[in-house]
């Protein structure tokens, strides 16, 4: 759903990266208080991880695609304000690199994408949880569903926007039902990865997934008739030499590795398998005229556009680079910006 250059005119563009840059500011505040020090390089790895799959359309319908959006996905796995940067990461990489996505769009892409997508998402996955059993598949579930909903929810954000700010004179009844329609279908696609991706996390380190924090009940006895917590013994229990303390915060460093291996992997081989087929932003705006005004983007001439290595001729292996190139890239940013958040959170408590 990367929204190109000339679909929305100036000023509404313009309002849009107020709103976008508004939530980022928003986000580097908040972050401070979900991120550190184990999970800030996850942040990181998470951008990487979307960045890689964005790049796996699936077909949805004859002639469409869908692509991952990632808002569920972010908010659920590093936290609601976290989410947001990850997703204004892979946007902005995404268009000064790989020339997808308007950069007079940036914003309106941020805000229908990011914005939209983390607090729709996130607002109900919260409410899910709170009313399901709190057990590891009622994250699941919830994420399932809070990414399903998300998708037509930025479809419908997008057709707001189109309906303040297109350059062409189409319907807005046309537009919103296509747009949704074709985005229901996409969002099960969105669900299904979401659903995945948050349960492999949470099956071998829950403690690293925002969503999943506190879903353990401390253990409860009952004396007296009432229910008390549960103390832990003060005798030692022996344990072989070298072996973990029980509670002690594991490293999420065997986690990391293979995020970062599992995206490399999808961005640089997978990816050629992807489908082909106009995205639903795409095949929308082919079908009803939206995108008669389009302009070129501003880096097409980018060695790295269209997701391909320039003067690279095989398909494969030009791809495959730029999946690559494009991974490490998104991880090296995020990261580095993830950490300048968690050095700002340690130094105002230390002050």
């Amino acid at each position: 759903m990367h929204v190109p250059d000339g679909f929305i005119n100036a000023p509404v563009s313009a309002a849009a990266g107020v709103v976008a840059a508004g939530a980022v500011a928003v986000g580097l505040r908040g972050a401070r208080k979900e991120l550190d020090e184990r999970t800030a390089p996850l942040a990181g790895l998470v951008a990487a991880f979307i960045f890689a799959v964005q790049m796996l359309n699936f077909p949805v319908a004859a002639g469409t695609s869908g692509h991952l959006l990632g808002g569920a996905l972010a908010a659920i796995l590093v936290g609601p304000y976290t989410g947001v940067l990850c997703i204004a990461v892979v946007l902005l990489m995404q268009g000064v690199l790989f020339a997808d996505g308007g950069l007079t769009a940036l914003g309106v892409n941020i805000t229908v994408m990011g914005l939209v997508t983390v607090v729709v998402a996130y607002a109900l996955f919260r409410g899910l949880v709170l009313v399901l059993p709190r057990t590891r598949r009622s994250v699941t579930v919830a994420s399932f569903v809070a990414a399903l909903v998300s998708v037509p929810a930025a479809a419908t954000a997008f057709t707001v926007i189109y309906g303040l700010g297109g350059t062409t004179d189409v319907p807005l009844g046309k537009v919103l039902t296509a747009m949704v329609g074709v985005h229901v279908l996409i969002g099960i696609g969105e669900a299904v990865i979401t659903m995945l991706t948050v349960g492999a996390v949470v099956a071998v380190r829950p403690d690293l997934v925002y969503g999943a924090r506190g879903l353990t009940t401390p253990l409860k006895l009952r004396v007296d008739g009432e229910l008390v917590d549960a103390t832990p013994t003060a005798r030692p229990v022996a344990r072989p030499a070298g072996a973990p303390v029980p509670g002690a915060a594991r490293s999420p460093k065997k986690l990391w590795i293979g995020g970062v291996v599992t995206a490399l992997v999808l961005a640089g081989f997978v990816s050629f398998y992807a489908s082909a087929s106009p995205d639903g932003l795409e095949k929308v705006a082919a079908d009803q005229g939206i995108d008669s005004e389009v302009r070129p983007h501003a880096a097409a001439d980018s060695p790295l556009a269209d997701y391909g290595v320039k003067d690279v001729s095989n398909a494969r292996l030009s791809g495959g680079l730029a999946g690559v190139i494009g991974v490490g890239a998104t991880l090296a940013v995020g990261t580095g910006a993830f950490w300048v958040v968690r050095r700002r959170r340690t130094a105002a408590e230390a002050a």
